[in-house]
């Protein structure tokens, strides 16, 4: 997987080039990332996906960051006034 800064990039025909080959972890200006990959066809891409260590250790990253900061479904409900 390569990372690229979507300012690098002029188009969006160009950035699906970048991602025929490997998968493009894009980052903004802001800090948001994005992934593109071809998709062809899908069981195998489910498959190399989850081979792929390098974003795996990623998304695992990230669950856990979302993980800190979370609520329960009664906890949601009790502030939106549902229960």
């Amino acid at each position: 997987m390569k990372t690229i800064d979507a300012a690098t990039v002029s188009t969006f025909s160009e950035l699906l080039d970048l991602a025929e080959d490997e998968t493009v972890l894009v980052t903004t200006p802001d800090g948001r990332e994005f992934i593109v990959a071809e998709i062809d066809d899908f069981d195998e891409e489910i498959e190399a996906v989850s081979q792929n260590r390098e974003l795996m250790e990623l998304l695992e990253e990230r669950s856990k960051e979302k993980a800190k900061g979370g609520y329960t479904l009664a906890e949601v409900k009790k502030r939106l006034g549902l229960v």
